[in-house]
Formats: structure tokens, C-alpha cells, sequence
């Protein structure tokens, strides 16, 4: 089986192509802008005909996007997260019509929940800003496609890799500059949120089971860790992970977001029926694998 993976050099594309190397009798194919990509591709600018020309020759069964971006303005949002799986669908129906597209949406496209209540695919959606607005245009460009597709609408991962621009990566940044000096303060906004964490491995394990699953899958599924923890344990697991002895400091200079958005937790039954998947990895375990990769050497834990 040939599987092309788009933005494999991201967060969860290289837990995704390294899961897919692990199946035998496949053959992961990358593209992307990185030099020696495959199928060479920047999706927030080729044209769809350029991109199915470049598709053609990889003649993939199934393709994998998890291409996307999560900072930046409003602009640069909707050109990757709302231009980029458009024009990826126009190619593949050129190109490679056949072939099974599983994308990665995002919760935040759902928009504020109801404390205490888990959200199923089934819900309206109401994104509090341009991140989850675009991926909802995403989501929207690949249901709309005619392929055989299927967006899996991730919560909040968390592992090895989470870059600086998220909560997971920035805090475990600072961890690892400010070591384990008692008198070391981390100052952050608001903590108080709940999000849905799940593990970078869990969601690879989803994309793992979508590119293969029988028949046609529903539209959107949900991929969670089943909860909704407070931002807090997820700070403190990782200050603890570290041996950070210092103070934690929350200020009232949190992200428009966190204050917009105080809840968020998916319904992943849809996931368990139509994949037979489910999370394996605690918020322990993934906040330990994402230390890990941030520790200065020597420090990690074993």
C-alpha cells in the first residue's frame, strides 16, 4: 500500500508517517516543501492542475493531510487551513480519485462547549476565532469533495515534538530553561480551561486505522483523549515530569481563546464504532514523552 503523507515535517505528520512505517507492505511517500519531499508540494500556494501533476506519479491509495497551521493571522490561516485541502481535493480527483483522503480538522472548530458535556460530530459548529473558523472551511472543502474521505477532528495533542507555539511545547520550553532553582518563577495566563488532551501517538494510531478501514467511513470523527482535564494538570504534570521546584505563577494575561473557549471535550464513541480505536496513553504518559524531547540531556526521566 502507498500512503502519501502531507506535512510529514510537522508535529503529528511525523508521528503519523512514523506509525505508517511500521505497517508492513507499506510504503509512506512524503510531500511537502522540504527538500527531497516525494511529492513536492506547499498547498497554500500551488495551483490544484500543478498539484495533481505531482500527485499523479506517487499513484497513492491513500493520502493523509495533516498540513496545517495554528499561529499567524487571519490570512496566512485561511490559505493554509482553508485554501490548502481545497486544492488538495481538486488534485486528487484529478489525480487520484480512488484513493482514501483522511484529514485532520480540529475541535476548535466546534467553538465553546457546555461544561460537563462531551461534543458529538452531530454538533452545529460555532468557532470562537480564525483558527477554528478555517479548519472549519477545511473540513467543509474535504466532506464536500466527492472522495472517499474523512476528516478526523482532533482535540488537543500532546508528546514528543509539540512545537512552542502551543501551551505543551512553550511550557516545556521554559521548564527546560529555568531547571530546578527554587527561586525560578513560570508566569501564565489563566489555567483554569478544560481541554480535551490527547497523545501525538494516539492520534497516529487513528489516522492509522482511517487509511485502512473497510467501506466508507462517516464524514467526521471525533479523536480525543475521552475528557476534559483542566490546562493546570496538564502544567503541573509537566513541572513535576522536570523537578521543577519553583513557583507557577497564573496572571490575567491568558489567550483570548482559553477565556473565549472554557470547555471543550469531544464524544469519541463515533471513533470506537467506525475504527475500533480508542486512547491508550494517559495525559501522564504523554506529558512524559513530551518532557522527554525538551529535557536538557541527561535530565529526562527513564
Amino acid at each position: 500500500m502507498r500512503i502519501l503523507v502531507l506535512g510529514a515535517g510537522g508535529y503529528l505528520g511525523r508521528h503519523v508517517a512514523d506509525r505508517l512505517r511500521t505497517r508492513p507492505g507499506t510504503r509512506v511517500l512524503l510531500g511537502g516543501r522540504a527538500p527531497g519531499a516525494d511529492v513536492p508540494a506547499a498547498l497554500a500556494t500551488v495551483p490544484p492542475d500543478a498539484l495533481a501533476r505531482a500527485v499523479a506519479p506517487a499513484a497513492p491509495d491513500a493520502v493523509v493531510n495533516c498540513a496545517g497551521a495554528t499561529g499567524g493571522d487571519a490570512v496566512h490561516l485561511a490559505e493554509v487551513n482553508a485554501r490548502g485541502p481545497a486544492v488538495l481535493c481538486a488534485a486528487l480527483r484529478e489525480a487520484a480519485p480512488a484513493a482514501r483522503l483522511v484529514h485532520l480538522g480540529s475541535a476548535a472548530e466546534y467553538g465553546p462547549g457546555t461544561p460537563g458535556r462531551a461534543v458529538p460530530e452531530t454538533e452545529p459548529c460555532a468557532p470562537a476565532g480564525p483558527y477554528g473558523a478555517t479548519k472549519l472551511a477545511g473540513t467543509a472543502a474535504v466532506t464536500a469533495s466527492g472522495l472517499d474521505a474523512v476528516v478526523l477532528r482532533v482535540g488537543n495533542p500532546v508528546g514528543a515534538g509539540a512545537p512552542r507555539s502551543g501551551l505543551p511545547g512553550r511550557v516545556a520550553a521554559l521548564l527546560a530553561e529555568a531547571g530546578t532553582r527554587p527561586d525560578a518563577e513560570l508566569r501564565l495566563g489563566d489555567l483554569s480551561a478544560h481541554r480535551d488532551f490527547v497523545d501525538a501517538r494516539d492520534v497516529a494510531h487513528a489516522v492509522d486505522l482511517a487509511t485502512i478501514a473497510d467501506g466508507p467511513l462517516p464524514a467526521v470523527l471525533n479523536i480525543g483523549g475521552g475528557g476534559a482535564r483542566p490546562v493546570r494538570d496538564l502544567v503541573r504534570g509537566l513541572a513535576d515530569a522536570a523537578g521543577y521546584r519553583g513557583r507557577i505563577t497564573e496572571t490575567a494575561d491568558g489567550s483570548a481563546r482559553s477565556a473565549q473557549v472554557s470547555w471543550q471535550c469531544s464524544d469519541i464513541t463515533a471513533a470506537r464504532d467506525a475504527l475500533g480505536w480508542r486512547p491508550t496513553h494517559s495525559l501522564a504518559a504523554s506529558v512524559t514523552a513530551l518532557w522527554a524531547a525538551y529535557a536538557p540531556e541527561g535530565t529526562a526521566a527513564p
